[in-house]
């Protein structure tokens, strides 16, 4: 009996250990429950608040208007922004099964091809909140009809987007340059310094070589949006920064002379550097043939790729990326070996007498028999006879020698002028050319190295340095193309460019004034007296003829010199400094070019009053080669 009570009394107890089993998990899972919701609201409540508010506001990046170009004059922008329209895509606000179906709507609205959006938008970036540019330059009509069908372009928007214009620059292509969208290679290196997908970037020239001062600052605004991502009106949490517009840039180039300079050249593969030798701004810069940088804000990826085609090169700024023979200007640098080696007596004679025999070859001046004759250093240099500097280089002075005195004069060097992409052309040694062919170094390549052939290569605005150089007596200034850098608002100068000397030789400045004198006899008695001997102004330079291969007619044609030959004001003085490739039909160029500029500069003429002046109104190409 006792038995059966106590199992009853087990029986009774069991349901009261389950009820109480049952009310502790459930008090513990609502402890569990209250403490997390505690949590969520109290502790961690604005965090929360926080993702609901982003969650419906969205953050929009205000593009700054990029900093206008000016020439030297500041009187009217040589580029400039106009108003355009660029689309994005928020992927992130488009269904992932209306993606394709939106992306094709959106193409044709916007007339680019579907490819160019996937390619901004991969697969991978579905889930992107952040707008993606998927098109710029878009006209206001385009804008109107994405507008009309909005609410069927989920994700689809755009803003006002400056566009740089170019006008009509013509050869400033090269200095200037030109801007387009950044690409992944460069945003991996540009990162952190603030750039991001979809801005726009320099490519080339001042655009790229200043692009951090003509950026500007973006802005940004925060604002409230719908389910549909439409603003939302009266949004009392509106943030806006506004955009901060790039810099200004004065550069140093005068238009007037520019153009001067574009049409004394012509259509002739070639360069042309003009420049102060007393500060080393560069006053023109041509190289033909030049491109035009609109097609670039026109998006036309047909006319980029015919260019980039072109077996002329027209990316390629000749002026500092072209590497040619410095040819007969060379005897500039052999001349002041001579005289600061004292290694030949400037009065000493030697015999020219067409031609001379070495090394198993019969070596041809420029003037055939019977030669120039007897000539001293002033003479051998005014005209240019091969035979004098030839035995001179050879004999006396050695390829050490001269190979130090044109690296004294800048020559294998880059100029560090502030434009991206310069060479550094090339002077040979002996060391060079055992390591390069396992040759030893002869007699005859030191006969072609003392008349600019051979390996010597140089570029004409290591060229123009040169010539500044003897201007100066020993000093040169880094060539420049940036003179001020100006407040866009209010146009007040914020930095000016100061002359920076990049090398000042030990030489005497006798020297390098028995130089400049030897210099003025070229064009007072010597080859260049008929093209260049003008009444405007008093000039002193060097003639060049680059002999590429072995075919006649096929010469590189340079002229390089300075004006005013003597002058109380050293800071009007003007080196210029031509090229006219061997491509082009045989005229001996260079030299007519360069009266034309002088006359034009210094006679203040236009290209077509100088050419009258000249009469050089009907010349016919020459014939024949002529130093």
């Amino acid at each position: 009996m006792e038995s059966l009570s106590s199992l009853e009394g087990q029986q009774e107890e069991r349901p009261a250990w389950r009820i109480r089993t049952l009310q502790i998990v459930f008090i513990a899972i609502f402890a569990v429950y209250a403490a997390r919701l505690f949590g969520m609201q109290v502790m961690s409540g604005e965090l929360y608040r926080s993702q609901a508010r982003n969650i419906s506001r969205r953050t929009t990046i205000i593009p700054a208007q990029r900093g206008e170009l000016y020439d030297r004059g500041f009187s009217r922008p040589l580029v400039y922004n106009r108003e355009s329209f660029a689309v994005r895509i928020t992927p992130a606000e488009i269904p992932r099964e209306d993606m394709a179906s939106l992306i094709d709507r959106a193409a044709r609205i916007i007339n680019v091809s579907r490819e160019q959006i996937e390619r901004k938008i991969p697969p991978e970036a579905y889930n992107q909140y952040q707008p993606v540019e998927v098109a710029a330059n878009v006209p206001f009509n385009i804008i109107a009809s994405l507008a009309e069908n909005i609410d069927s372009l989920p994700g689809v928007s755009w803003q006002s987007k400056p566009v740089r214009n170019y006008g009509d620059i013509g050869s400033l292509s090269h200095p200037i340059g030109y801007v387009g969208d950044i690409t992944r290679e460069e945003l991996t290196v540009l990162l952190n310094k603030g750039y991001q997908p979809g801005d726009m970037i320099g490519k080339l020239g001042i655009e790229k070589q200043y692009d951090e001062l003509l950026r500007g600052k973006e802005g940004w605004e925060i604002r409230t949006v719908d389910v549909r991502g439409r603003r939302i009106s009266g949004d009392a949490n509106y943030v806006r920064e506004a955009p901060v517009m790039g810099k200004n840039l004065v550069l140093t180039i005068d238009r007037t002379i520019q153009t001067l300079a574009e049409k004394a050249l012509g259509n002739r593969m070639g360069a042309v550097v003009v420049m102060r030798p007393a500060n080393g701004e560069i006053l023109a810069m041509v190289s033909y043939p030049w491109y035009d940088p609109n097609i670039f804000s026109r998006s036309s990826s047909a006319e980029y790729q015919t260019l980039i085609n072109d077996p002329n090169k027209p990316f390629l700024n000749r002026a500092i990326q072209s590497s040619y023979p410095p040819a007969s200007t060379f005897k500039i640098v052999m001349t002041t070996g001579i005289l600061a080696e004292n290694a030949f007596s400037p009065e000493q004679t030697v015999q020219c007498q067409g031609e001379l025999s070495y090394g198993e070859r019969v070596w041809r001046c420029h003037i055939r028999k019977p030669g120039h004759g007897r000539l001293n250093l002033q003479q051998g240099m005014a005209q240019s006879c091969d035979i004098y500097y030839w035995q001179v280089g050879r004999d006396y002075l050695g390829v050490e020698r001269i190979a130090s005195y044109a690296k004294e004069y800048g020559y294998g060097e880059a100029t560090g002028i502030d434009l991206p992409g310069e060479i550094a052309g090339f002077i040979p040694t002996p060391l060079w050319k055992d390591r390069q062919f396992h040759e030893r170094w002869s007699g005859g390549d030191t006969m072609n190295m003392s008349i600019g052939q051979g390996y010597t290569l140089v570029t004409p605005i290591q060229m123009a340095n040169m010539v500044c150089m003897a201007v100066n007596s020993g000093i040169i200034y880094r060539p420049h193309l940036l003179k001020e850098v100006r407040d866009p608002l209010t146009g007040a100068v914020e930095q000016s460019i100061a002359p920076e000397i990049i090398h000042q030789s030990t030489i005497k400045p006798e020297i390098f004034a028995r130089v400049r004198r030897d210099m003025r006899s070229v064009i007072s008695e010597g080859t260049a007296r008929y093209p260049v001997n003008i009444r405007s102004v008093e000039i002193a330079g060097k003639t060049g003829t680059g002999e590429v291969g072995r075919t006649d007619n096929h010469w590189h044609s340079w002229f390089t010199a300075y004006a005013p030959y003597e002058t109380s004001r050293p800071e009007e003085r003007v080196v210029v400094s031509i090229i006219v490739e061997a491509v082009n039909n045989w005229e001996w160029w260079a030299p007519y070019a360069s009266a034309i500029l002088f006359q034009g500069i210094f006679a203040n003429q236009t290209f077509e009053e100088a050419i009258r002046t000249l009469g050089l109104q009907h010349i016919m190409p020459a014939a024949g080669r002529r130093e």
